[in-house]
């Protein structure tokens, strides 16, 4: 087109200080059409109706997760109870009836909607690079390596404490495997 190389023009934008990424992101949206103008690629537009149904698809994995991990915390306090816990201080049908509807409310609708929006990617593979999709993501993985530093520091401070117990060990690793 203009005379001016691919190569010369990640050399320019690289002494101008973009970082490689940005360079290929930048390079990446123009078609190399041999015209004397750039030719932009087109740009997929993330609706708000995909924006929700991304919001309500992580949302249904976060309570999917919270519950079964209620869940299991509440077979293992059953398998072990705490002798200096009375049974009337606590309801474990009624916490286990609560995770069960949670559980069984969003599953389905987690498995229905990654069904769906992995079709609509698969149709139009640039809805991959949505934002909401790489944000949500990326603060699901924060919110699972806080977790699983919170969970490591609870085990080593009750190893100094010397309070191991199968019970808490147990629910450490479910921690550990849900994060």
């Amino acid at each position: 087109g203009s005379g001016v190389s691919r190569g010369e023009l990640e050399q320019a934008l690289g002494s101008a200080g973009w970082r490689r990424e940005e360079i290929g992101e930048a390079l990446g949206s123009f078609v190399d059409a041999g015209l004397p103008l750039p030719v932009p690629r087109r740009r997929v537009y993330l609706s708000a109706k995909e924006a929700f149904l991304y919001l309500v698809l992580f949302t249904s994995l976060y309570l999917w997760c919270w519950y079964l991990g209620s869940l299991v915390f509440q077979l293992i306090e059953n398998a072990f109870p705490d002798p200096s816990l009375s049974r009337h201080y606590r309801d474990p049908d009624n916490a286990i009836r609560w995770a069960v509807s949670w559980i069984v409310v969003s599953f389905p609708v987690f498995l229905g909607l990654s069904h769906s929006l992995e079709k609509s990617v698969r149709a139009e593979p640039p809805k991959r690079s949505s934002r909401v999709r790489k944000w949500l993501t990326y603060l699901t993985l924060y919110v699972a390596a806080t977790t699983l530093l919170a969970d490591v520091a609870t085990l080593v401070y009750n190893v100094l404490g010397g309070e191991l117990t199968t019970r808490f060990l147990l629910k450490v690793l479910t921690v550990a495997v849900l994060a």
